[in-house]
């Protein structure tokens, strides 16, 4: 295990701009747990940076036995400098730098041609990637067949979103950088009825057959679906609520949703 000790040094030079966004093909995954769940993925882990205090025993010790024995570039950076190169606060002391794993359209067709007739998720315009990467955690637990995101949203596996979804965005079938219309173009040729929850729905979402192969979309946690995109809707719905309760957070919208479709013996999990 080679140490690093300068700030300069080019390999964390590398990994910062990674976390900033600017490595095009690799991603920043940090700490334990998601370290952990990346090696359970079998995400392509190009290098890893562990600070000089861990790996002591427990966890940290079996992560980079785990390391050692797949044969990785694993690097000590001196405790100092861990925050650095970290995306959080109080970094657990360890730091993967991971090929950015194929969210192509071509790439999801065929994955998801291998179980069609399922639900898929589509998210608009979703700017936040706390509430991005919480919806793909949902969506892995509610057993859905993939998640689609368009390409003005926020990055699925930016360092925060990958934080939220607890690697969720490391095991799903995702499309990223997706057009709305082409979306619908997609889910038409592939049969799926697009429904989307909206507020001015008349129909509840437990009203709807689940059962059927449907594109669940999302829009802006702000604004929802415009009205050019809802008039290319199939169904709308909506959650009821009371006490003059407008909206809910974008995740516990879809977990609602999804977990009602999950209810009525849907082939979702």
């Amino acid at each position: 295990m080679d140490t690093i000790s300068s700030r300069d040094n080019p390999k964390l030079k590398h990994a910062r701009k990674v976390r900033d966004g600017k490595g095009a093909d690799k991603i920043f995954v940090e700490g334990i747990r998601l370290c952990e769940e990346a090696l359970r993925s079998g995400a392509e882990i190009r290098e890893a940076f562990v600070s000089s205090s861990f790996g002591r025993d427990g966890r940290e010790a079996a992560l980079v036995k785990a390391l050692e024995m797949k044969h990785l570039a694993v690097y000590e950076i001196d405790d100092k400098l861990v925050q650095s190169v970290a995306d959080t606060k109080n970094s657990q002391g360890v730091i993967f730098i991971c090929r950015r794993p194929d969210t192509s359209l071509s790439r999801f067709t065929h994955e998801f041609s291998k179980k069609p007739g399922e639900l898929i998720i589509f998210l608009n315009r979703i700017n936040n990637p706390a509430n991005l990467g919480a919806v793909l955690r949902t969506a892995e637990a509610a057993g859905v067949a993939g998640v689609i995101v368009s390409g003005d949203s926020t990055d699925a596996l930016s360092p925060k979103s990958l934080r939220a979804s607890m690697g969720a965005a490391l095991r799903l079938n995702i499309w990223e950088n997706a057009e709305f219309d082409e979306v619908i173009s997609w889910a038409g040729k592939h049969g799926l009825i697009t429904t989307a929850a909206d507020i001015t729905a008349k129909a509840a979402y437990t009203e709807i057959d689940w059962n059927k192969p449907r594109l669940l979309v999302f829009g802006s946690e702000a604004d929802g679906l415009d009205a050019l995109e809802l008039e290319r809707i199939d169904e709308r719905i909506k959650i009821a609520m009371e006490n003059d309760v407008e909206s809910l957070n974008l995740a516990v919208s879809c977990g609602i949703i999804l977990f009602e479709a999950k209810r009525q013996n849907f082939s979702i999990g």
